[in-house]
């Protein structure tokens, strides 16, 4: 069921999400002090172009720069991803068909504000990371 979900989403959302979490990635990395940035912008692309499956939990050795790098990134790219899930999930609960990926949409904007220390695992095994 995973697989079909993910499919679907792929063609309502999923691919127009992923090119935008690569185009603020690819921005970020232009610089030194953004390569970090844009590394987690890649991570949460691929995650958003098959969410289904997957969940994030919060990684307990992230510490203090991890709360600095959130902060900037919320200043530099988080707020324009998440306004991008809020519309996104907004147009896909019109329908009734589209409620669950208007759900997965909203699922993503805890991460896409603040994505510096979590990590994206299976939903088989939410403590894969080893906390």
């Amino acid at each position: 069921m995973k697989t079909v979900l993910n499919v679907v989403w792929l063609v309502l959302s999923g691919f127009w999400l992923f090119l935008g979490y690569l185009l603020a990635g690819v921005l970020l990395c232009i610089t030194v002090i953004g390569i970090p940035f844009g590394v987690a912008a890649f991570r949460i692309g691929v995650y958003a172009l098959w969410p289904f499956g997957y969940t994030t939990v919060e990684r307990r050795d992230a510490g203090a720069p991890s709360c600095v790098g959130n902060v900037l990134w919320l200043v530099l790219a988080g707020w324009w991803l998440a306004l991008a899930h809020v519309v996104t999930g907004i147009a896909l609960c019109v329908t009734i068909i589209g409620i669950p990926f208007g759900i997965a949409n909203f699922k993503l904007i805890p991460v896409s504000l603040l994505p510096l220390g979590r990590e994206i695992v299976s939903t088989d095994r939410p403590f894969a990371a080893g906390w």
